[in-house]
């Protein structure tokens, strides 16, 4: 009878056990030296991706807007240069690597139940650029615009039933995570997620403030594009959804004309700028 009564807490312990196991070999894997150097490859191509679609935005502002100022931008651009194919290999290596260790995190933090949820979010947008540019690679075509996927997938949703609350609810997750970025920025927290102990004290001071012009002026991007969502969802019309490119081009449409797309796009090449400071000093 002590036996038999004893195998349900034998069964706990190994179950907790087993899972305590598989939680020490996620923050070794997450930890690891050569997933990091990965990462940190991934870091650098998202910040080169994001500098280049600053400076597509800036020659949209000046009237020299052929590329759009997007994803699909940048990569075409990265490709017409002497050595593009090698860059966009490498950057595609290492945003899968960043998949990898965003979703390990995901998957054994102790954090927050909102830590993982975000870095399950991250995994999943860079999954999506990686697989965009290995699919450019292999012959597949230029990737689709993100203003395009943005009118796909607004279309997709409002063919659901009750597609319109959902394209709304989209809409406003968007602009929350916009919003997260412009406070992550003005209350510095994002400092907590970069290793700056033992650089001198200007040029830490150099990627703060690097970091909170970029992240603020990418949380204010985000927080247009869900606008645009949220527009789409009431006008039900789903044109009115746009991605990066048709964003920033609204920018040139405010009452400040050009000159506010020049300031995001300066911001946006800022956000690029602080993405080689993560791949240089990201917290492991």
């Amino acid at each position: 009878m002590t036996s038999s009564s004893g195998l349900p807490g034998k069964a706990e312990r190994s179950a907790r056990d087993a899972k305590a196991a598989g939680r020490r070999a996620g923050h070794q894997a997450a930890g690891s030296r050569w997933l990091r150097t990965l990462a940190s490859v991934g870091f650098a191509a998202k910040g080169l991706i994001y500098l280049l679609v600053g400076y597509l935005a800036l020659r949209i502002a000046f009237g020299g807007g052929g590329q759009e100022a997007d994803n699909s931008g940048a990569i075409q651009l990265i490709a017409q240069n002497t050595g593009g194919m090698l860059v966009l290999w490498a950057a595609a290596a290492g945003l899968a690597g960043l998949t990898v260790w965003q979703a390990v995190i995901a998957a054994v933090s102790l954090g927050k139940a909102s830590t993982r949820v975000a870095a399950a979010a991250r995994a999943i947008t860079y999954a999506v650029l990686a697989s965009s540019i290995a699919g450019f690679l292999l012959g597949r075509g230029s990737p689709q615009s993100q203003d395009s996927q943005s009118e796909a997938l607004t279309a997709q949703l409002m063919a659901l039933p009750l597609g319109r609350f959902v394209v709304g609810a989209v809409g406003l997750g968007v602009i929350a995570v916009g919003l997260y970025q412009i406070w992550k920025a003005a209350t510095r927290r994002f400092t907590r997620e970069l290793a700056l102990g033992a650089l001198p004290r200007q040029r830490r001071t150099a990627v703060v403030t690097v970091g909170v012009l970029g992240i603020a002026t990418h949380g204010l991007v985000l927080a247009a594009v869900g606008v645009f969502f949220l527009q789409a969802a009431i006008t039900f019309d789903k044109d009115q959804a746009k991605g990066l490119d048709g964003t920033l081009r609204a920018f040139s449409e405010t009452p400040a004309g050009p000159w506010a797309l020049v300031a995001v796009a300066a911001g946006v090449a800022l956000y690029g700028a602080y993405c080689f400071c993560q791949a240089r000093w990201q917290r492991a």
